[in-house]
């Protein structure tokens, strides 16, 4: 057995997970991430709100395990939301949970867990990592085993060391036998309600405000809407509110359902159209790419079912990818993700979407 260190949310998912790895005989270390000041602010139910602090330490408790508290409020501002807020300013739509695996779990909290002795990271994740066909290389991403809350998407810019050093325990069960299983063992968690990561916290424009005031004092950049041919609609209150195929929460009434169909950052204007087969691209652009294997299949938002695809890799580190069937709303900024049934085969960041083949 081994010393594993797991990142201990406070949340039903991370401590049963840290409970099956203790009972399996591996010397147990939780560990909580403070991601930002929480106190007072509201983020009780936040991957490192005070209660959930208190939580985690109450399951170490009961586990008879060490449990420490490692601050990582500067490296969180750095790697992960400094990045957003860009993003946003950009025109894009970030996905910080992506960054914050890559950069915090499988890197601050990996290079911690070493300085503990520990060669390893658990997680409360529902994913699964499976040897490939080459036993001496490192172990393969794949889907969870609950199709609702696979959460490979997130996980998809993990390089070799850290896939050699992640352990998802999750990854094989569902989330309602997560609940019976720590019922069974008396975890304070296992009725509390699902956490809410401070990546995801809020929609959108919450975590652009949020992100607003920590790095521009408040300041967002208003413009105009403008319709397809760049007729002026409204003002509107920031570019950084938006985010492609929306619908909701425009602030302006044209007669008829409408859609964010573009950002242009450049000159603070938000495309508006009301024709929803505007939102269908027929490929994108993806930057970083991380790669396993020649893909077939994309994912472009969490969840979203995968699309079959052809996909052209470049020298630059860059790809084409060419859906077979249309897509919705792909987002600049946003994974795109690369499946073979359940097998992540890589992602990078979407730089554009392609239009549909005339």
């Amino acid at each position: 057995m081994s010393r594993i260190v797991v990142a201990m949310s406070g949340g039903v998912d991370s401590t049963l997970a840290a409970a099956l790895l203790h009972e399996q005989g591996h010397e147990t270390i939780g560990v909580t991430l403070r991601l930002h000041p929480c106190e007072g602010s509201g983020q009780a139910r936040s991957c490192c709100g005070g209660d959930s602090v208190a939580q985690a330490r109450a399951v170490a408790g009961q586990l008879g395990i060490p449990h420490h508290v490692l601050d990582c409020q500067d490296l969180f501002a750095d790697e992960v939301l400094r990045p957003a807020w860009d993003d946003y300013r950009n025109g894009r739509t970030p996905n910080p949970c992506v960054l914050c695996n890559a950069r915090l779990k499988f890197g601050a909290l990996l290079e911690f867990a070493r300085t503990l002795g520990a060669e390893r990271v658990a997680t409360g994740h529902y994913a699964r990592l499976l040897p490939g066909a080459d036993p001496a290389a490192a172990p393969v991403l794949h889907r969870g085993a609950d199709r609702a809350k696979d959460q490979s998407y997130f996980l998809f810019a993990l390089d070799p060391g850290q896939r050699r050093a992640a352990c998802f325990p999750l990854g094989g069960l569902e989330k309602c036998e997560v609940r019976r299983l720590a019922r069974e063992r008396g975890l304070v968690t296992a009725d509390r309600a699902e956490s809410q990561d401070i990546c995801l916290a809020g929609d959108a424009e919450g975590f652009a405000s949020l992100l607003a005031a920590q790095f521009a004092g408040g300041a967002t950049r208003p413009g105009h809407f403008v319709d397809e041919t760049g007729r002026v609609l409204g003002a509107h209150r920031g570019v950084e509110s938006f985010t492609i195929g929306q619908r909701r929460g425009l602030g302006v009434a044209l007669g008829a359902p409408a859609w964010v169909s573009e950002i242009r950052a450049g000159t603070a204007e938000v495309v508006l159209t009301t024709r929803e087969e505007a939102l269908l691209a027929g490929g994108l652009e993806a930057d970083g790419m991380v790669w396993q294997a020649v893909p077939p299949e994309a994912g472009t938002r969490y969840r979203q079912r995968p699309t079959p695809a052809s996909v052209v890799r470049r020298a630059d580190g860059s790809a084409c990818v060419h859906f077979l069937r249309p897509v919705k709303a792909v987002t600049p900024g946003q994974a795109a993700v690369l499946y073979q049934g359940d097998r992540v085969l890589g992602g990078g960041w979407i730089r554009r979407s392609l239009p549909l083949p005339s």
